[in-house]
């Protein structure tokens, strides 16, 4: 597997949520009809800032050897957070009455990384063949 594409992937994806939260934090509690309070404010802030510390993680990464004993924290940190965010998002999706497309769009994104991630751990790119 392409581990390059994974995590180039994962790194604009947590990056434009990252840059999102950071620049349009009133916009986004605004569309999703949360109360514009310093808390929430904060609590985005400071979502954003780990969003873009992830991203920025994955991108420079992203030319490296990733999988089995290969960078084992960078792989594990990403499994966690996708696979703990995929767990919160699928016991919500259901719940959901209002913007549920941003929930089912995340969910599946969540979803996907966290089976990427999973097979990147589970799997020793030493050991993976090249093809001719």
């Amino acid at each position: 597997m392409k581990t390059k594409i994974v995590m180039t992937s994962s790194a604009i994806f947590l990056g434009v949520l990252g840059f999102l939260l950071s620049f349009l934090p009133s916009e986004i509690m605004a569309y999703l009809s949360v109360e514009p309070t310093i808390i929430t404010t904060l609590f985005l802030k400071i979502l954003s800032a780990l969003y873009l510390g992830f991203g920025i993680l994955n991108w420079m990464a992203k030319g490296s050897i990733i999988g089995g004993i290969y960078n084992r924290p960078i792989v594990i940190g990403n499994l966690m957070h996708f696979g703990v965010g995929a767990i919160a998002l699928i016991k919500i999706v259901s719940h959901i009455e209002t913007h549920s497309e941003i929930i089912i769009s995340l969910t599946l994104l969540y979803v996907i990384f966290t089976i990427l991630f999973t097979y990147i751990f589970k799997n020793n790119p030493a050991t993976v063949k090249k093809q001719p």
